[in-house]
């Protein structure tokens, strides 16, 4: 036999080993190998395609896509504030803007942020939690830190907006139920060239005091102006336990 033959032979007996799976093999790592990058980030990849799950959410997706300025406006869990960062995500790979800024007024139910350890930044942390989610959601953890510490991605309070023209910037302006008709028209007078904004809220969760909340007076001045849309959602258009629909319905 010769050189040849015999290391192709010799590679087949040593497949056949490896391959075989007898009570004289004992493995000895019954886990997959140890990687350096966290799971989460193994397996996270962006998702580029955003499926409306109701005739409302298409309204929203386009209408983002159409116009500068869009009301998203209806019940608890109808993937309202979701598909606002979901598409300021889908805007900023795409190279349409170049920074994404997202805020939410400084309004708990029935919370206080003062009673909170920390400085501003980490009082602020967990109430912005929901904006944080879908932004993990949409890019990988350690990306979005990148992101985060570039500030391509900022995510501040309504206080910190007073001032401030964002060009090319995609601005989702988060539980606006929560917003004095002041604080509204001053974030909504902040939009600049190139820059797009969504605003989301829910009327019937306003933590403020009755005709405190801005929201429905300014929707129902700007939604017949062009290249403004106001999309409404129903409570059948809740994605959540089917229970939600039921209990916005009952409560």
């Amino acid at each position: 036999m010769g050189k040849r033959a015999a290391r192709r032979a010799n590679r087949r007996n040593s497949e056949q080993f490896l391959n075989q799976d007898g009570d004289n093999v004992r493995h000895l790592f019954d886990t997959p190998p140890w990687s350096p990058v966290d799971e989460s980030d193994r397996a996270q990849k962006y998702r580029k395609n955003i499926r409306a799950q109701n005739p409302a959410q298409q309204a929203v997706i386009d209408a983002i896509d159409e116009v500068p300025l869009v009301f998203a406006i209806g019940a608890a869990g109808t993937g309202k504030t979701y598909l606002a960062v979901a598409k300021a995500v889908e805007a900023l790979e795409a190279g349409k803007v170049r920074r994404i800024v997202l805020s939410r007024p400084a309004v708990e139910a029935g919370e206080s942020l003062g009673f909170l350890p920390g400085d501003l930044e980490e009082k602020m942390s967990p109430y912005l939690r929901p904006l944080y989610d879908v932004l993990c959601d949409r890019l990988s953890s350690k990306r979005l830190k990148a992101l985060m510490a570039e500030g391509v991605i900022e995510i501040a309070p309504i206080g910190y907006m007073r001032g401030r023209t964002l060009n090319n910037a995609y601005v989702v302006i988060d539980e606006a139920q929560n917003c004095t008709y002041g604080q509204l028209k001053m974030l909504l007078t902040r939009l600049g060239w190139s820059s797009s904004m969504v605003v989301t809220g829910d009327p019937d969760q306003s933590d403020l005091l009755p005709g405190i909340s801005g929201l429905n007076d300014v929707v129902e001045k700007l939604e017949k102006l062009g290249n403004i849309r106001a999309v409404k959602f129903s409570k059948a258009e809740v994605v959540r336990h089917p229970l939600v629909a039921e209990m916005i319905d009952a409560l």
